[in-house]
């Protein structure tokens, strides 16, 4: 009797180790991230709106670790394009997408006043290797816009491969943009990798945003 307690309380003090650094699950990295994220905003908004750049260097390091820059990179610019880049083609166009990618996000969390941003619950079904995570946006209007990350699982942590923002892709609409530049330098992969931000940057003033 007390051999079997003993043994019991060994397995259950060698397991404590584990819960403690289990790896969080999707729906726990959005929201450390996101508050991370918000807190960082709040201390420092004025700066950031003087100095955008520190501002998209912060996002780095907040969202730079739990973004899938290669995946996402590598949709964007699809099989096709992506199995003629060169290892040095593929490298400069995941460093030249991730700054992309933080000033389109930055730029809209820089308008940000006081509107409520919540992670919605976990559903609480299994994640398996590839779940997504929602969010709510409210203006100070009270319209509510919704957000969904697509999270990967990758070698165990999860990671950020695509956002959905108020029913508009993002994924899928850099990847258009990806095309048609494509297109228009007459598919020479350098010139496109080397004006991506240009690229990204004339898109988002067409649809409107500073």
């Amino acid at each position: 009797m007390f051999k079997t307690v003993r043994n019991s309380l060994l397995a259950l003090l060698a397991a404590v180790p584990l819960l403690a650094f289990a790896a969080p699950s999707a729906h726990e990295v959005v929201q450390q991230t996101t508050d991370t994220l918000l807190a960082d905003l709040k201390a420092n908004k004025e700066q950031y709106r003087s100095n955008p750049n520190a501002f998209y260097d912060s996002l780095n390091e907040i969202l730079g670790p739990v973004v899938d820059v290669d995946g996402i990179a590598r949709g964007v610019m699809t099989v096709r394009y992506s199995r003629q880049a060169s290892p040095e083609q593929m490298s400069r166009f995941q460093e030249n997408f991730k700054r992309s990618l933080m000033q389109f996000y930055g730029n809209a969390l820089l308008e940000y006043n006081n509107q409520d941003i919540r992670v919605l619950p976990a559903s609480g079904r299994a994640e398996g290797e590839r779940t997504s995570v929602g969010m709510e946006i409210r203006d100070g209007k009270g319209a509510v816009y919704p957000l969904s990350y697509t999270m990967v699982s990758i070698d165990g942590t999860w990671k950020l491969r695509n956002v959905v923002i108020n029913g508009i892709n993002v994924g899928k609409l850099f990847r258009d943009q990806f095309a048609q530049s494509m297109q228009n330098n007459r598919n020479d992969l350098d010139k496109v990798i080397d004006t991506w931000a240009d690229t990204v940057a004339r898109a988002r003033q067409a649809r409107g945003e500073s």
